[in-house]
């Protein structure tokens, strides 16, 4: 094989290299790009055994910083656009979520009750979750 062939076949190997890891990545960046999926992945749900941060919350034994990272979570939440659904109903559910988180963050008395009636995961899953 002649040294210029050899050359080519390298070249088309490491641009075939190079095409799939911007792929990768740019799949991976649209994947972190969606507060809600990192909100409910985050706060929402939990490894087998152990309670998520919204089931501590509510029972008012979440630590500050999860309370101060589900607020964040919660606020991006609230600024994005809900899968499907009118965004009257997106705003007043997140903001409901984000009031009651920042009661949790100040330590505001009933604060917990308060978080475990804006947390109602149904009634928001059945308006606004896409399919």
């Amino acid at each position: 094989m002649k040294d210029t062939t050899k050359t080519a076949f390298r070249a088309v190997a490491v641009l075939g290299v190079a095409f799939g890891l911007c792929v990768t990545g740019l799949t991976a960046a649209d994947a972190k790009s969606n507060p809600i999926k990192d909100a409910m992945a985050k706060y929402h749900k939990a490894p087998k055994g152990t309670d998520p941060v919204c089931k501590k919350a509510g029972a008012g034994t979440a630590s500050k910083e999860e309370i101060k990272g589900m607020l964040a979570a919660y606020t991006a939440m609230a600024a994005a656009k809900p899968p499907q659904g009118d965004d009257a109903s997106w705003k007043a559910k997140t903001g409901a979520l984000v009031a009651a988180a920042t009661a949790l963050d100040k330590g505001e008395a009933g604060a917990a009750d308060k978080y475990k009636g804006a947390v109602n995961c149904k009634a928001c899953h059945d308006v606004h979750k896409g399919k």
